[in-house]
């Protein structure tokens, strides 16, 4: 199958607690990174890697998203008249990005259960799953990639990266075999956040998905496991021993804007590597961090 008939799964459900007071009234995945929103840069990903049918599952409170996707007639015309024909562009350009759908998720029950509300839209077809508040720099690729191995095989893929065995707990941990394939592995089990001792490997589940359509009957059966949500990796363990999934072991640069730390990191390597931004912050990176 190829990109151009999949469809891409965005959740934006989340309540993005760990931003308060800052998400009270705006969603994490409308926190600006530089000059665009984080959620900006994961609807980009998905055009770039040949998709442009897009679905965002929104929650309370996300009215922003749909909004920074549509037309501000008044604001257009307002930059026209002004002659500011950059900023023009880059207004129209979230606009004209792709076909944006949207649905809601009611009560946040887990990324498994905005994950199924996806169902009606993505129909009997494979399908990707995108965070919205999990970036992969547009320099490295991993969607692309994942897409191949799912037209190669048929499987599910997922994205894994090696962490700090300390931080796996923060993360779905895989069970892995090598494959003939370099950085393509086959997953043989899953484990949502298991403390360090527990953890099958280091290889942390991060948030790129190729689905294929029968996770769906799975979801619609899986009760609630860690934290009481439908968990999306209880769906995909029990692909592992069934169909089987592959993983794609990104190596590459990734920002999680959805923890503070992360956020700000993000931002600072960003526009350090930007050509309008990067000339004028690295050498004011460097006299800062030499004051430290």
């Amino acid at each position: 199958m190829s990109s151009a008939k999949i469809k891409a799964v965005i959740p934006a459900a989340g309540l993005g607690t760990r931003f308060l007071p800052a998400t009270k009234a705006m969603p994490k995945e409308m926190l600006p990174v530089v000059d665009k929103p984080a959620i900006q840069y994961v609807v980009e990903e998905a055009v770039s890697a040949g998709i442009n049918d897009i679905l965002i599952i929104l929650g309370r409170n996300k009215n922003n998203i749909s909004n920074h996707f549509d037309s501000v007639p008044e604001l257009e015309h307002n930059l026209a008249g002004k002659g500011d024909h950059d900023r023009l562009q880059r207004v129209q350009a979230s606009t004209d990005l792709a076909d944006i759908h949207f649905t809601r998720q009611g009560e946040p029950k887990g990324l498994g259960h905005a994950v199924l509300r996806a169902r009606s839209h993505v129909g009997d077809a494979t399908f990707a799953v995108m965070l919205g508040d999990d970036l992969i720099d547009e320099r490295d690729e991993l969607l692309t990639t994942m897409l191949e191995q799912n037209a190669r095989t048929g499987l599910t893929v997922i994205a894994l990266m090696e962490v700090d065995p300390d931080h796996i707990h923060m993360y779905g941990a895989a069970a892995v075999e090598p494959t003939d394939t370099p950085d393509v592995v086959r997953v043989t089990g899953l484990v949502e956040k298991p403390k360090k001792e527990d953890a099958p490997s280091n290889y942390a589940v991060i948030g790129r998905y190729v689905l294929t359509p029968g996770v769906f009957d799975i979801l619609e059966r899986t009760e609630p496991g860690k934290g009481g949500e439908i968990q999306l990796t209880d769906a995909l363990q029990e692909l592992a021993v069934g169909d089987g999934v592959l993983g794609v072991v990104f190596r590459g640069r990734r920002y999680d804007t959805g923890d503070r730390l992360d956020y700000i990191k993000a931002i600072v390597q960003l526009a350090a590597a930007r050509e309008d931004l990067g000339p004028d912050l690295r050498p004011w990176l460097k006299d800062f961090a030499a004051d430290l």
